[in-house]
């Protein structure tokens, strides 16, 4: 006989009859539900959540952090919540003991579905005729978060189906580590670890007792225990929790006295602007910040930023264009590197995100604005470094205009007046216009543009013929960022090293991704870099501009420049110390203009103040100069080494193997004192004086005629005539330029011309301009405009006998 009807025999003798249809009855009540439970849980499909136990599939939010671990913002997960997925073996074990204490202190007992917690509710809900206590395990309340039921005795058979499902299908461990990473801790708190930091801001593996109790109070009523809404009821239910580990041996009995002592002590919140336009470019993989697109693959980002730099940047610049408002200025934005490493420290993209009627959305970091002058001094740096040119190189700052294919172009200085022969560190330190143009003119457009692409202006993505000459003047649209890493390079002493603004970035498993960076590349001559560097530091260079104690003057040194666009449009100041460099965009997003301001009003005085904020950062020091240059006197007006007849003397720093010449622009002349006139010899040295006078190349005569400059007369005393004078051979057509072509405009071609303009000795009272062979007499300055008349036309210019080369141009 089998043991089954050994025992049913048994039963029918030892129970009656009676009784035993009642018995079988109960052990069915019994069974079936257990047997369709079982059958449900069969059937029911594994969350695909759970299919995978890779912790990216939970859909982490993203955290950004400054370059100290401070945390500065984050993006929440596409549902809306803050998570932060974490493996089960980096967590402090108190952290899940607590949570099975408050929770399932039978977790590891039951298959999914605990009877005694559930006979428990059932019984106190009759008793009390309400709920009192839920029955749900913790493999419930996982199953309930992974798929929502309705509140009703068929939703809760179906969490119960899913939660034998989950049991059978993973181990306890995984269930418990699904539900650290998926259940609420917090209204829009995904997850133990996203609530600890941001709670307590620290990671689940640094938390204290007291703490990691606080925390497994949550899921029990995530907005009823929120401790932002005040930390009494949390406390409370934290001390209950602490008990139950001792009362299951989860904690030792000192540690629980000791946590019960522990104030419930909040993380601080963090600053409420939150990176919004770097944040966003990190994600996208924003151009000239040194990553790629960083969205979907990276859960932590410790960027490069310095958070109190940062928000005291983020201030500056909303009072700024609170200051400049009624000016029509709605925008501004800066940035801020560290020379050294290139690292971002600070990143302004725009004052107000969310000022949708000031565009604040944009970015104006890596927008693409006209520069202005800023690009002034790549242009010398090239002409130092292939055109000979020094900081005492001579360039004319004189009207002049330059043929381009669209015509005649005349550059015009900001202060609307011309300064005859300049210095490049005049030039450069007071960001004349005509000068640069002269120099971009000599290296040439296509070798300028390599320069700058080399500088890593990437957003200069036209030809050298579209630019022309005028992109010495920022005639071409770069990115902020651009602006400040060419900068740092001159700050570097010629080396570029890439902007970045991200130190690591971390995928939901902790991996590190790779961040490549391109090595340090030496772009400018170290030795010009710094001579750029010196006269962008030198406030005396600077004055004819800027005048005295102007916002680039600031306590410690600093190399700096302006630029204003075409219309004050765009309006940049950028500048540099030997630690830090500091760029600045103040205009409007829309392109409309501001109403005169310029780059000493408008972005000068954010550019001063940022600097100072950025300054902090690092010790002050001063710029170091490379071996191999030297300071020589020099005369000032024409940069040469002092003649016997130069009045001033000027120091300056050149290379020290250039070989100057001596100045030949200062002349001693013999005066007839009763007129004035050049005295011969045979006038007595009783009616002579010999003053010293100004002697000028022939295109830059009627500049000094016109500008009142001491130039010697050029007529003799008739009382004592010089001899045989004989007047300098140099005689030219100064424009166009031989073989220049000009494109008329059909809407203007009856208003159209051009300036030619003559090179003629400074003695000269006129010459005969003959074009196309017809005579016309020109006198000092030695210019006429000529209408466009299609053809090809011939010009050559005479005096005394003299002719020129002859030029010739084409009007199309």
């Amino acid at each position: 006989m089998t043991r089954s009807r050994l025992a049913r025999a048994l039963v029918r003798w030892l129970v009656p009859r009676s009784r035993r249809r009642r018995i079988e009855l109960a052990l069915a009540a019994i069974v079936s539900p257990i047997l369709c439970l079982g059958l449900a849980a069969a059937l029911t499909p594994l969350p695909p959540e759970l299919a995978t136990a890779d912790l990216t599939a939970a859909d982490p939010s993203t955290v950004f952090l400054d370059r100290h671990g401070t945390v500065l913002c984050e993006v929440r997960a596409k549902d809306g919540t803050r998570a932060r997925p974490v493996r089960l073996a980096d967590i402090d074990p108190r952290v899940p003991r607590a949570v099975l204490a408050a929770e399932d202190k039978r977790f590891y007992l039951h298959p999914g579905v605990d009877p005694i917690a559930i006979t428990r509710a059932a019984g106190q809900a009759l008793l009390a005729r309400g709920i009192v206590s839920g029955g749900s395990t913790l493999t419930q309340q996982l199953a309930r978060t992974l798929v929502p039921r309705p509140r009703s005795v068929v939703g809760k058979l179906r969490e119960m189906a899913l939660a034998l499902r989950i049991e059978a299908s993973l181990s306890k461990p995984r269930i418990l580590e699904e539900y650290l990473n998926r259940v609420a801790f917090g209204p829009s708190l995904r997850g133990v670890e996203a609530a600890s930091r941001f709670y307590f801001d620290k990671s689940t593996r640094d938390l204290s007792l007291a703490e990691a109790a606080a925390l497994a109070s949550l899921p029990r009523g995530p907005t009823l225990y929120d401790p932002r809404r005040g930390t009494d009821l949390l406390k409370r239910r934290r001390d209950r929790v602490l008990e139950r580990m001792r009362a299951a041996r989860l904690a030792d009995h000192e540690d629980v006295d000791r946590a019960l002592g522990e104030p419930l002590v909040l993380a601080p919140r963090g600053s409420g602007l939150g990176i919004p336009h770097l944040r966003r470019a990190l994600l996208g993989g924003g151009k000239g910040i040194g990553t790629d697109e960083l969205a979907g693959r990276a859960t932590a980002i410790t960027t490069t930023l310095d958070r109190g730099l940062q928000r005291e940047i983020e201030i500056l610049a909303v009072q700024t264009v609170e200051r400049l408002a009624p000016r029509h200025v709605t925008a501004a934005s800066v940035v801020v590197l560290d020379n050294e490493t290139g690292h971002v420290l600070a990143y302004v993209g725009s004052p107000d995100i969310e000022n949708e009627a000031r565009l604040g959305h944009n970015d104006g970091v890596l927008a693409k604005r006209q520069p202005g002058s800023t690009l002034k001094p790549f242009v010398y740096g090239l002409g130092m470094e292939i055109g000979g040119f020094t900081a005492a190189t001579i360039l004319p700052d004189v009207d002049l205009h330059f043929p381009t294919p669209d015509g005649d172009y005349h550059p015009n200085n900001y202060d609307g007046r011309f300064h005859g022969p300049v210095r490049v560190r005049e030039a450069l330190g007071s960001s004349f216009n005509v000068p640069a143009v002269v120099a971009s003119s000599r290296i040439g457009p296509e070798r300028l543009l390599a320069r700058l692409r080399d500088l890593g202006f990437a957003s200069l993505d036209r030809s050298a013929r579209d630019y022309g000459v005028a992109l010495a003047l920022g005639d071409g649209e770069v990115r902020l960022i651009e602006l400040a890493a060419a900068y740092a390079t001159l700050a570097r002493g010629g080396l570029s090293v890439a902007p970045r603004a991200v130190r690591e970035a971390r995928a939901a498993t902790g991996e590190l991704l790779p961040l490549p960076a391109p090595p340090p590349r030496r772009i400018l001559d170290r030795r010009a870099a710094y001579v750029l560097t010196h006269i962008l530091a030198d406030r005396h260079a600077r004055l004819a501009t800027f005048g005295e104690n102007s916002v680039l003057e600031l306590p410690f040194p600093v190399a700096a420049k302006t630029g204003t666009s075409k219309g004050f449009r765009d309006n940049v100041t950028v500048g540099f110390t030997p630690t830090v460099t500091v760029a600045v965009w103040v205009g409007n997003f829309d392109g409309s203009p501001m109403s005169g301001v310029s780059g000493v009003t408008g972005a000068g005085p954010l550019f001063h103040d940022a600097m100072l904020a950025a300054s902090r950062l690092s010790p002050e020091r001063d710029f170091e100069r490379p071996e191999g240059l030297v300071d020589v006197d020099i005369c000032p007006l024409s940069g040469a080494r002092p003649g016997p007849a130069c009045p001033h003397r000027r120091s300056e720093i050149v290379p020290r193997e250039t070989s100057l010449a001596t100045c030949d622009m200062h002349e001693r002349v013999r005066i007839d004192r009763r007129n004035g006139l050049r005295a011969g010899p045979a006038c007595g040295d009783a009616s002579v004086d010999v003053r010293v006078f100004e002697r000028y190349p022939p295109e830059l005569v009627a500049w000094a005629e016109n500008a009142g400059r001491p130039v010697a007369p050029r007529a003799s005393s008739p009382f004592c005539p010089e001899a045989d004078r004989v007047l300098p051979s140099r005689l030219r057509i100064a424009f166009p330029p031989d073989g220049a072509r000009f494109v008329r405009d059909g809407a203007l071609a009856a208003e159209e011309a051009i300036r030619v303009r003559v090179d003629a000795p400074s003695e000269a009272r006129a010459v005969r301009l003959l074009v196309d062979g017809r005579a016309v007499v020109l006198t000092p300055p030695f210019e006429r405009s000529l209408p466009l008349v299609p053809g090809e036309h011939t010009l050559v210019v005479e005096a005394d006998g003299a002719s020129s080369e002859p030029v010739r141009f084409l009007v199309q």
